[in-house]
């Protein structure tokens, strides 16, 4: 993929870049919006994330108006002036890791930071002063070629944060991309290690995949040929076991219910919210049609 000279970025985003190179801090936007803005100029569903050289305690410093929302990893929140939260992390690089929590270090650069994130199309830099971008491990390309692929040495980043596992997954149904051959042996590998992960990361994880899936069911399948079902989802049904018509609302419990045989174990297990399992046991044990054809029978099932 040829990049392009310049990249849509919205005006209070390069305030704050420029803010901090005036202060001698190198920034770059980084993260999901660049990846989204390069598959589809128009995209505007992920705002804009910002890797700096200056520290937490700099940038809260040069800003009069920031949340700590992750000092630990480097994180600051600065609020634009639309009061919009824009989110500044200091270059880093993984010290300790233990499949699910990382122990980072800052003074390091920007190639040093691309070189710790998941996936070559997550690891794209772009500089809006100097209509610049940093791109070391041709992630440009592998959307070009729709394809999923881990940065560097894939078992090295699962076993960084077995997450990751899934995220590919997710990406994959998002996008409708091939996972690339290394990285997918990689993952069915290293998919024992989603023992490891919280069941509040691991429902998070499955709700965003619902919530971005070209196919609901097309997700499902990569869980369950990477072997992640086996371990957190074994009431996932298989493509030729789920019937009806697929919901057109994007609403993860409802299309949990849709995709496995007990939603409410599946929520249960996945600590969903007391909410969420209500609904999931509504939706287990109400009737399976409206008592009538008339809009108020369609309506008091629908509520049910």
């Amino acid at each position: 993929m040829t990049l392009p000279q310049q990249l849509n970025i919205d005006e209070d985003v390069v305030d704050i870049v420029r803010r901090l190179e005036a202060a001698g801090h190198e920034t770059w936007c980084v993260g999901g919006a660049v990846r989204d803005r390069l598959i589809d100029p128009a995209a505007d569903g992920y705002e804009v994330d910002l890797a700096t050289a200056a520290t937490p305690g700099q940038v809260q410093a040069l800003f009069r108006r920031t949340i700590a929302v992750g000092i630990e990893h480097g994180t600051v929140g600065v609020l634009d002036r639309g009061r919009r939260l824009r989110e500044v992390t200091t270059f880093r690089r993984d010290v300790r890791t233990d499949g699910r929590h990382a122990v980072v270090a800052f003074g390091v650069t920007l190639a040093d930071d691309l070189a710790r994130r998941d996936f070559t199309i997550n690891a794209i830099a772009y500089h809006p002063l100097r209509t610049a971008w940093c791109d070391p491990f041709h992630g440009a390309d592998d959307l070009e070629r729709r394809l999923v692929r881990a940065v560097g040495d894939p078992a090295h980043r699962f076993r960084e944060d077995y997450l990751r596992i899934l995220r590919a997954l997710r990406f994959a149904a998002r996008f409708d991309f091939r996972i690339d051959a290394a990285t997918w042996d990689a993952a069915r590998a290293a998919a024992p290690g989603l023992r490891q992960l919280s069941a509040e990361r691991v429902r998070d994880e499955w709700f965003k995949g619902l919530a971005t899936a070209r196919a609901p069911v097309v997700l499902a399948s990569l869980w369950r040929k990477v072997g992640a079902a086996e371990i957190w989802l074994p009431e996932l049904l298989g493509e030729s076991e789920v019937h009806g018509i697929v919901p057109r609302e994007r609403d993860p419990v409802l299309l949990t219910a849709w995709l496995t045989s007990d939603p409410v174990s599946v929520l249960t297990g996945l600590k969903g919210s007391n909410a969420e399992i209500a609904r999931a046991a509504a939706l287990r044990d109400g009737p399976a049609a409206p008592s009538g054809s008339d809009d108020p029978s369609l309506r008091r099932w629908l509520a049910r």
